[in-house]
């Protein structure tokens, strides 16, 4: 018998040269004061639902992914591709700063219900996503490209908490990078998201780490918010490069911008070099398409979201209000279905801890991700 096609629902990865007002309701900034009238500053915003007005046509778990698989230009690949460590490093903090995608201010993607997957491959790079937890709400990502003999593992939890005037979402979690030609392993985090009310903004701010034990080097990044008397654009970073033994020894400084320009200086001669080009890899990114219909699962993030986005990308309020009011009561079945049974969530694609501290480490099953069904044109 021939499975019926999964419906799903593929928009536009968010670049550079996105249109910011193509998804915003009208009236915006007052219909977000109108949100958070009744919530006090410092409160979790985890299980906070939003209406579909302040939604993207997409779940964080597609986003997610997308700062891995959405790009102009293969980073991995020139990480793999680094004559000596100091150029792989390099290359690396350079792929982990084309991670940082821009934010749409009074916009956000759908929550991702338990077990929601995503799974893409664009060239020979296969990525898998999973959402193995949804109080708190936790996403794995595992990738891998068998030909370049790459392996990545990320697992993030956001919190994002309200402070009167901003909403603030440290990104909880670790990424791996494996390049195992070369036996080299990178531990990294994430900054974080705020979002101000006013003025309105949304920008990436805090400290990234970036360590190769092998290596011994490592990097600081700092994201910076923009400066109350102009004096700092927004979107700048700044950092530095140096021997793990030694942090007060200088191997490069880094400065610029995370959306547009990046440039290392060497400390030992001066001289300066672009590490990241933002527009070479953020713009004009092609949408994904679906190869193989048959092959979709129906946990698939653009399948299960398909109705709420359709009702979002033609302004249908009403409809994409019903579409998620459906997938939200289905989600709560699950939880009162799984609790009756005295019954804890398995992840099917990954194994699933959490120490003491409420770090979450999500391993995968599988050694290498299959091809998907969707793909992302080269």
């Amino acid at each position: 018998m021939v499975k019926d096609e999964t419906r799903v629902v593929l928009t536009k990865p968010m670049s550079l040269d996105d249109d910011s007002n193509v998804y915003q309701a009208p009236n915006l900034v007052s219909r977000i004061f109108s949100l958070f009238k009744n919530i006090r500053p410092g409160s979790d915003l985890t299980n906070f639902q939003l209406p579909p007005l302040f939604n993207l046509p997409k779940s964080h778990l597609q986003c997610f992914g997308e700062t891995v698989y959405a790009v102009k230009k293969d980073m991995l690949k020139m990480c793999n591709n680094g004559d000596n460590s100091v150029e792989r490093f390099i290359s690396v903090v350079a792929w982990s700063i084309s991670t940082t995608r821009p934010a749409i201010f009074g916009v956000a993607p759908f929550n991702p219900i338990l077990g929601e997957t995503h799974h893409v491959s664009t060239g020979s790079l296969n990525l898998l996503l999973e959402q193995v937890s949804h109080h708190p709400p936790v996403s794995a990502l595992h990738a891998t490209d068998e030909k370049e003999n790459i392996e990545m593992i990320w697992c993030q939890n956001p919190v994002p908490k309200f402070y009167g005037t901003k909403v603030e979402a440290e990104i909880k979690g670790k990424k791996v990078l494996k390049l195992e030609n070369h036996g080299e392993t990178y531990v990294m985090n994430s900054p974080k998201m705020s979002i101000r009310f006013l003025p309105p903004g949304a920008e990436w701010v805090g400290n990234v780490k970036i360590q190769c034990q092998e290596t011994g080097l490592e990097a600081e990044l700092c994201f910076l918010s923009n400066s109350f008397f102009g004096r700092r654009g927004p979107h700048s970073i700044k950092g530095k490069i140096y021997q793990s033994n030694s942090s007060s020894n200088t191997l490069y400084e880094v400065y610029g911008h995370w959306n547009s320009i990046v440039t290392a200086k060497d400390t030992s001669n001066g001289k300066e070099s672009v590490i990241y080009n933002a527009k070479e890899v953020l713009t004009g990114l092609k949408s994904p398409v679906v190869k193989d219909p048959q092959g979709i699962w129906e946990s698939e993030s653009t399948a299960v979201w398909s109705e709420v986005s359709e009702g979002i990308m033609s302004k249908n309020w009403e409809k994409a209000r019903e579409a998620k009011k459906l997938v939200e009561e289905k989600q709560r079945d699950l939880k009162r279905e799984m609790i009756s049974n005295g019954e804890n969530w398995i992840s099917k694609h990954f194994i699933v801890s959490c120490n003491k501290d409420g770090i979450w480490d999500c391993s995968p099953i599988l050694k290498f991700v299959p091809p998907a069904p969707i793909v992302v044109p080269l």
